[in-house]
């Protein structure tokens, strides 16, 4: 008798939304830290001379648009398909990895 795929549980739907949940939950906690990890770096920007003022305005911007991409791709997830989800969280994992390593480049140069 030749197996057939069925038609998913309750139980293996909560399972995947738990996952899907907590997966959502600590990517926001990452960004969370890194902007807030930024604006404390924005702030000590702000108090250097005025020549290191603008190369760390320049970066600044640079990872203020880094942020938004990664909130933006948080939000994109939160709505994903079950047949996108997997690719959506790879791209998630990129773009949320770029951002915290600018932020740590940055961060060491200054």
């Amino acid at each position: 008798m030749p197996v057939v795929d069925a038609p998913p549980t309750q139980q293996t739907e909560v399972i995947t939304m738990t996952k899907r949940s907590i997966y959502i939950e600590k990517m926001k906690t990452q960004l969370d830290e890194l902007n807030a990890n930024m604006n404390a770096l924005e702030a000590k920007a702000n108090d250097a001379k005025a020549d290191a003022r603008d190369m760390y305005k320049a970066e600044m911007t640079k990872l203020h648009h880094q942020s938004t991409l990664a909130v933006a791709k948080l939000a994109d997830i939160k709505v994903a398909t079950e047949e996108t989800w997997e690719t959506m969280v790879a791209e998630m994992e990129k773009v949320r990895d770029a951002f915290s390593h600018s932020f740590n480049y940055f961060k060491s140069q200054v």
